[in-house]
């Protein structure tokens, strides 16, 4: 990387921090029905996932993820990052999670404030930065808000795979979104 923050007006993104990973686990464990997930984690299986997964990460030149901590005027209000990176091919899904208070359909506004400004840092980072071609995403077809937030922040839907996942006893949808960097240059162009 080449910044330790990136700052999108209010909003900013870090490295994720390790003091931030139980309150994640928390977030995880009450929102899997929108992850891929299906087991409630245990503070053990996240010390685990951190020293396994995240911290090699930070000095990996070849890792398949970068995670950040995700603030609001300093107080942190979500993560994610950029998942199953390709460095050959240029490509990375997008990964978002935010506390479960500001996930709920009451707070559309703010969910839309605090999506579309993640992606924009994303972005910024994976075009401008790590030099990717392509971001993309899977979203289960429970998540209207989510989907249109996508769509505002010029990801283009490009598929649909029928009845993918299993949720509350019923199979559901996954959409597929992507934004390629010509998208992005021509928007900030």
């Amino acid at each position: 990387m080449k910044q330790q923050c990136y700052i999108q007006g209010t909003y900013k993104v870090t490295s994720i921090r390790e003091e931030d990973m139980f309150v994640i686990k928390q977030w995880r464990n009450e929102q899997m029905d929108v992850l891929r997930q299906n087991q409630v984690l245990t503070d053990k299986d996240q010390l685990r996932y951190f020293s396994n997964v995240v911290l090699p990460s930070y000095s990996d030149p070849a890792t398949r993820i970068i995670l950040f901590s995700f603030f609001l005027n300093e107080e942190l209000i979500g993560y994610g990052g950029l998942t199953n990176l390709d460095w050959i091919n240029k490509r990375a899904e997008i990964s978002y999670l935010v506390k479960t208070d500001r996930s709920k359909e009451a707070n559309a506004g703010q969910y839309t404030a605090d999506f579309s400004a993640f992606l924009k840092l994303m972005k910024r980072i994976a075009f401008n930065d790590l030099e990717l071609n392509r971001l993309y995403t899977e979203t289960f077809d429970i998540r209207p808000l989510h989907i249109q937030v996508l769509q505002d922040n010029g990801f283009l839907y490009e598929g649909r795979m029928k009845e993918h996942v299993f949720i509350n006893g019923r199979f559901v949808d996954s959409l597929l979104h992507g934004c390629i960097k010509e998208y992005y240059e021509h928007a900030e162009g």
